[in-house]
C-alpha cells in the first residue's frame, strides 16, 4: 500500500511538472488592431503604395501575410465584437451601425470571450486602447436616445466605476476609452474606474467631422493618445515578460481613424497627406511593440497579429491621395462601411517566430472572427457549442501544416446591415448598391431613381473590382449562395455543432428577404 501511494504521488508530481512546463511554453499573444487602416496603406500588400511602412513589412518578412482577410463587418464596433467573441456581429443585438461612447455593453456577461477562455488556460489578460463595444457607465439619466446617439452626451457619474466592461469579459488589466477618438466622452478608464472626473469640454470641429463635442478629462490629450497607449502596452509587456504565466494583450489602436493627428515627428514624413503621416505613426507603434518583445527576450515565443478593423475611411481624403498615386483601398471597390471589398478586406499579418512560417503569403480566405478558434487550437482548448460559433482555426495556415481552405463560406456585413456571402471566387451582395458610404448609397438609389437589381453577383477571380454584375447570367449560383446564407443565419452558427439562437430576431428587418 505504501509503495502504491509513492507511485501515485510520484505520478502526480510528474503530471503537475508536465502541466507547468506546458503552461510556461505556451506562447504570449498580442493582437494589434489598427482603426480604419486600408489594405492599400501597407507597403507589403500594395507595392505601388506611397506610404512607407517598414515595420509592418518587417513583421510580414518574419511571418505570414494573408491577402484575402476580411473583417466581420465594414465598421468598427461589430468587427471588434467578432474578434473578441468569435461570433458574427449580426447575431448580437446590433444589426447595423456602431455604438456610441455612452452605449451599454454589446457583449452579454455570460458570453465566452477569447480573453475569458485564455484566462481559464492560465493566461494573464489585458486590454489597452479603444474598446468601442460598449460598457455600462454609472448613469444619472438612462435615456436611450442619449446612450446610443453619436452626437448626444449622456449624464454620467464619472466618480463611480463602470460595469459590464473589460473585467467582466475576461481581462485582468484594462486601460482605455469607450468609443472612438472622435466620440465623447474623452475619458480614460483603468480597471473599470475612470481615471479622472472630466472638467473640460472638447469643442466639435465640423469642417471634416473630425470630432464631436464632449466632456474631456485633464489626462486625455487627443494628440498624444496613440503614444500614451503604446507606452502603456510596452510597460505591460515589460512587467509580464518574466512571469511564469503567458500573457494575452489585446491592443486596439485609435488610429489612423479621425481625428487625424500625427505627432510632430511624423508630420510631412509620408509625402502624401496627414493621413499618410498618421499611418506611418501606426507603423512606428508596430516597431515599438516588436522592439519591446526583443528587449525582453520573448519575441520568439510570442504570436503577434496585426490587422485593421475595416477598410479606410473617406476621411483620409481619397482625392488628395490620388494626386500622389496612392489608393488606400488598393484595387478594391469601396471604402469603410461598404459591402464592397474595400469595406472589409484588410491587411493581416501574423508573426510567430517559434512555430510560424516566415516570409510567407497565404491567399486563403479568413475572417477576423477566426482569432478565437486559433487561440483555442494554440492552447488545446475544446470550444463548446455555445462559443465561437463562427470561428475557424488559422493555426494550420500559420504554421504551414495545412494549405487547404479552412472555411467554405464567409459572410460580409455593411454599416446599413446589408449582407454578402462568398464561396471561392463567387460573391453575392444582397443589396442593390454599396450598403454603405460609397456611390450608389441607398439615398442615391432613391433620389436618382436608379433601376438596379436587388442583388449583385461577382466573380472576384475575373473581376476583383466588382464592376460586372452577373446576377442575370448566373442565377443558379446566386440561388445557391442565398440558400447557404439563409442556413448560416438561421442555424445561429457557421461552424459545426448544435444550432444556436441569434439575438433580436423579432426586429431584424434586414433578413426578411433572405429567410422568407
Amino acid at each position: 500500500m505504501k509503495h502504491f501511494l509513492l507511485i501515485v504521488l510520484s505520478f502526480s508530481m510528474m503530471t503537475a511538472q508536465t502541466n507547468k512546463t506546458n503552461k510556461s511554453q505556451s506562447p504570449n499573444i498580442i493582437y494589434i488592431l489598427a482603426d480604419d487602416l486600408g489594405y492599400g496603406d501597407v507597403k507589403c500588400f500594395n507595392p505601388n503604395g506611397k506610404i512607407p511602412t517598414p515595420n509592418m513589412d518587417a513583421m510580414a518578412a518574419n511571418g505570414i501575410k494573408f491577402t484575402d482577410t476580411h473583417t466581420s463587418s465594414a465598421v468598427c464596433t461589430p468587427t471588434r465584437y467578432g474578434i473578441i467573441t468569435g461570433r458574427y456581429n449580426w447575431r448580437s443585438t446590433l444589426k447595423s451601425g456602431v455604438l456610441s461612447g455612452y452605449s451599454k455593453s454589446l457583449i452579454t456577461p455570460e458570453r465566452t470571450t477569447v480573453a475569458k477562455m485564455l484566462k481559464q488556460q492560465g493566461y494573464n489578460t489585458a486590454y489597452i486602447g479603444k474598446w468601442h463595444m460598449g460598457w455600462d457607465w454609472a448613469m444619472k439619466n438612462e435615456s436611450t436616445d442619449q446612450l446610443d446617439n453619436l452626437n448626444k452626451n449622456a449624464e454620467v457619474d464619472f466618480s463611480k466605476p463602470i460595469k459590464n466592461g473589460p473585467s467582466t469579459h475576461g481581462f485582468d488589466y484594462s486601460f482605455g476609452f469607450c468609443g472612438s477618438l472622435d466620440m465623447a466622452p474623452y475619458v480614460y478608464v483603468e480597471n473599470d474606474q475612470p481615471t479622472m472626473v472630466p472638467t473640460k469640454t472638447t469643442v466639435s470641429v465640423d469642417e471634416k467631422g473630425i470630432w464631436r463635442k464632449g466632456l474631456t478629462s485633464d489626462d486625455f490629450v487627443h494628440a498624444t493618445v496613440l503614444q500614451d497607449l503604446t507606452d502603456k502596452a510596452v510597460d505591460y509587456i515589460g512587467k509580464k515578460a518574466n512571469d511564469k504565466a503567458p500573457f494575452f494583450l489585446y491592443f486596439p489602436l485609435p488610429a489612423p481613424h479621425t481625428p487625424i493627428l500625427p505627432t510632430t515627428e511624423f508630420l510631412g514624413k509620408s509625402n502624401t497627406n496627414m493621413y499618410g503621416d498618421f499611418v506611418m505613426q501606426v507603423d512606428d507603434v508596430v516597431r515599438q511593440i516588436r522592439e519591446a518583445l526583443k528587449k525582453q527576450g520573448i519575441s520568439e515565443n510570442t504570436l503577434v497579429v496585426f490587422t485593421s478593423d475595416n477598410g479606410c475611411s473617406p476621411k483620409a481624403d481619397f482625392e488628395e491621395l490620388a494626386k500622389v498615386h496612392h489608393n488606400p483601398s488598393y484595387v478594391f471597390r469601396g471604402t469603410k462601411a461598404d459591402i464592397f471589398e474595400g469595406g472589409h478586406r484588410v491587411p493581416f499579418i501574423v508573426e510567430y517566430p517559434k512555430m510560424g512560417l516566415k516570409n510567407a503569403t497565404s491567399a486563403q480566405t479568413i475572417c477576423t472572427t477566426d482569432f478565437f478558434a486559433t487561440c483555442a487550437d494554440l492552447v488545446g482548448y475544446k470550444i463548446k457549442d455555445t462559443e465561437a460559433e463562427d470561428s475557424y482555426s488559422m493555426l494550420p495556415l500559420i504554421t504551414g501544416k495545412k494549405e487547404a481552405p479552412i472555411r467554405e463560406y464567409i459572410i460580409h456585413h455593411s454599416i446599413d446591415g446589408s449582407f454578402a456571402i462568398r464561396k471561392g471566387d463567387w460573391k453575392l451582395n444582397i443589396c442593390p448598391g454599396s450598403g454603405g458610404w460609397s456611390y450608389p448609397k441607398l439615398e442615391d438609389i432613391k433620389k436618382e431613381k436608379l433601376d438596379l437589381p436587388s442583388m449583385q453577383l461577382y466573380n472576384l477571380k475575373e473581376d476583383i473590382g466588382e464592376t460586372k454584375n452577373l446576377i442575370a447570367q448566373r442565377p443558379e449560383i446566386a440561388s445557391e449562395l442565398k440558400a447557404a446564407l439563409k442556413k448560416i443565419i438561421l442555424d445561429g452558427r457557421s461552424t459545426s455543432g448544435k444550432n444556436q439562437k441569434n439575438e433580436g430576431m423579432e426586429d431584424w428587418k434586414q433578413i426578411q428577404s433572405i429567410i422568407n
